[in-house]
């Protein structure tokens, strides 16, 4: 045990201070010490500091022992639970050359092709891992064509896991479990996605796609938080292409309406709608209703009807 600290005591003094090959610009001493501590270079001549704000590349933590090292120490990417096998499994290059960049030979690629096909099938060798392998590779999909960041990705596809272990999925149709989940969590992280959007970008249609999300709420007891107009405000004014004032302006009316109580029952899409063509023509960035109302993917009627209403309750003059 005493050899082992006395060890240990060494690696980090070789870790704190190290001898590097880096001429002194002062005295032109080769002798110099790169202390990593405080990320210098430093003539061990004339105490010259040669280089400084040096960046450390070793790893983050820290280990005082050998178990405690060999437990942290890790490899290769993070795991992630948007891959069927948490991006834990290998994969064979398709390059069809060796370690030295030599091209391999007829009989060597029909080799390594046979491996990689196997390699391949004992991957996604059981239903439940061919089910996720075309689950993800949909949830990627749908993911880049709503803009969804990974950390929705991230709990769509656990939320989708646990459906598999619920057996939700069987005899359902896996686009629409996906497309559910990936609803449930951008609800659950705060990110507007209305469910006409989902529905526009799937292959499922609407009214199957609130069956599979319903269920997933009944069945996994997750917990929804209730949709805000607020959250929908940012992004539709992003697409308008309104400056953050006029943002700014329908987000306080519809906090105003909620103060007033005029929000219960109402969709919070159309809400949102409304305040930004109210805001719109306040500030002097009017835009028509359609345009407002496609963005917003509701109806025209929709945006006038909750338009008229917040007017009328909240007072608002304003000059069309």
């Amino acid at each position: 045990m005493c050899w082992n600290l006395g060890c240990l005591q060494i690696s980090l003094e070789r870790k704190k201070t190290e001898i590097v090959s880096s001429a002194c610009p002062d005295c032109g001493s080769k002798a110099t010490i790169q202390d990593f501590n405080r990320g210098d270079i430093i003539c061990s001549e004339c105490g010259a500091v040669i280089e400084d704000s040096i960046i450390d590349d070793g790893p983050e933590w820290r280990a005082f022992n050998s178990a405690e090292r060999n437990k942290r120490a890790r490899v290769g990417s993070p795991t992630t639970y948007t891959v069927h096998d948490k991006g834990l499994s290998t994969q064979i290059d398709w390059a069809d050359r060796d370690a030295h960049g030599n091209k391999l030979s007829g009989a060597q690629r029909q080799k390594m092709h046979r491996l990689r096909k196997w390699h391949t099938r004992s991957r996604v060798h059981s239903p439940v891992d061919r089910n996720l392998a075309h689950a993800m590779s949909e949830l990627d999909r749908l993911s880049s064509q709503l803009g969804l960041p990974r950390s929705v990705k991230e709990t769509s596809s656990v939320i989708y896991r646990q459906a598999i272990m619920k057996k939700l999925i069987r005899g359902r149709s896996i686009e629409a479990m996906v497309a559910a989940s990936a609803y449930a969590a951008a609800r659950q992280r705060r990110v507007p996605r209305t469910l006409d959007e989902i529905a526009k970008n799937s292959r499922v249609s609407k009214k199957e796609l609130g069956r599979c999300y319903r269920l997933m709420i009944h069945e996994l007891s997750l917990k929804i938080p209730l949709a805000n107009s607020t959250d929908y405000i940012v992004r539709f004014a992003a697409d308008l292409k309104l400056t953050g004032t006029t943002a700014r302006k329908a987000i306080d009316l519809v906090n105003d309406a909620k103060q007033n109580g005029l929000t219960a029952g109402k969709d919070p899409t159309g809400l949102a709608a409304a305040a930004i063509y109210i805001s719109g023509i306040i500030e002097g960035e009017r835009r028509t209703q359609r345009e407002i109302a496609e963005t917003a993917t509701v109806t025209e009627v929709t945006v006038r009807n909750r338009y008229k209403e917040l007017v009328r309750k909240l007072e608002i003059s304003i000059n069309l």
